[in-house]
């Protein structure tokens, strides 16, 4: 099969993604072969081919929002799960038996793996998974439209829920692209007012015709203090701008992976019961949430379609904030 394969990690610039011809791997007991339609292009992705994270696996195919069909069924997983539309998200597996995965936080598992990261993900023609792991897809949402859903949005899903924000107060979003761009449209139909900060006019524009009702840059100061915030750009300045929007006894929840260094800031930017806290990849539940929100809202994602060949050239264009909500490789 066709993949993308990351053997040695370096700047996007250097396109250290390489095409080559893999063996079509076959599904183990409990697990699925799908057969990819599309893969989302995710940030998480880009720290991985540029090194920024620590890389269990080598040469590995990255690719965690997956979406496609199941073609082959590994023992014990239930025949009329063949031909399913499903897809695949960052959260590949976990152990089920630690604190964490007892208590319903499974995305805090120390024994995770995840899918393009510890196991071969979804640049490619083929991905295996395990069958929890293979989320059914509602109807009326096409594979695109999904593919972000499955990292990006479930990621923005969670952080909205652990912001605290409610019906009636302001949610600031810094930075707007593929995961803001669908936590939006979750928060406006919660009834949320929604204040979104970018240094891209593009994304600010987007962010207006999907329900902010103001939008600026991070240095800015909106009309009124926010009652919750989410910073999805990895940049720790932002903490502290965001904090100085914040009203007491809000929540200010961080969104990525990873992220530059948070500079010093005096204490009173978070006194006032100010809350700053990070967010932990996400649970089954999470997923199975913000599908059932895509089928009702219906949440609509903006996609930009790219060979899987041009990987390399689409996280580059991801880096420097040219893709206007989320974007896609076709196998």
């Amino acid at each position: 099969m066709k993949a993308m394969q990351l053997s040695k990690p370096g700047p996007i610039e250097t396109e250290p993604l390489k095409p080559v011809d893999l063996d079509v791997p076959e599904p183990g007991p409990a697990e699925v072969k799908v057969k990819v339609s599309v893969c989302g292009l995710c940030h998480t992705d880009l720290h991985t081919v540029e090194g920024d994270l620590n890389l269990p696996v080598l040469p590995i195919v990255p690719g965690h929002e997956v979406v496609g069909k199941i073609d082959k069924l590994g023992d014990g997983v239930a025949l009329e799960r063949l031909g399913q539309r499903v897809g695949v998200p960052w959260l590949y597996s976990t152990c089920g038996e630690c604190e964490f995965c007892l208590g319903g936080k499974e995305n805090l598992c120390p024994n995770a793996r995840f899918t393009g990261y510890h196991v071969n993900g979804g640049y490619a023609e083929y991905v295996i998974v395990p069958q929890d792991s293979a989320y059914p897809l509602p109807d009326g949402i096409s594979d695109a439209q999904a593919a972000p859903l499955m990292c990006g949005g479930v990621i923005g899903y969670r952080a909205l829920r652990l912001s605290g924000a409610r019906g009636g107060q302001i949610l600031g979003l810094y930075g707007f692209g593929n995961s803001a761009h669908v936590t939006i449209q979750v928060a406006r139909y919660l009834g949320i007012r929604v204040f979104v900060f970018s240094r891209t006019p593009a994304n600010r524009a987007l962010a207006e015709k999907l329900g902010a009702e103001w939008t600026g840059i991070a240095d800015e100061s909106p009309p009124s203090q926010i009652h919750a915030g989410i910073i999805f750009a990895p940049a720790g300045p932002l903490v502290p701008a965001s904090l100085k929007h914040l009203r007491p006894g809000g929540a200010i929840a961080l969104a990525g992976i990873t992220m530059t260094d948070i500079p010093a800031f005096p204490y009173e930017l978070i006194y006032g019961e100010r809350t700053l806290r990070s967010v932990a990849n996400s649970t089954h539940e999470d997923v199975r949430q913000l599908l059932d929100y895509a089928s009702k809202i219906p949440i609509k994602t903006k996609i930009t379609e790219f060979e899987l060949r041009e990987a390399n050239h689409v996280l580059r264009m991801m880096k420097e904030s040219q893709i206007q909500g989320g974007a896609v490789l076709i196998p």
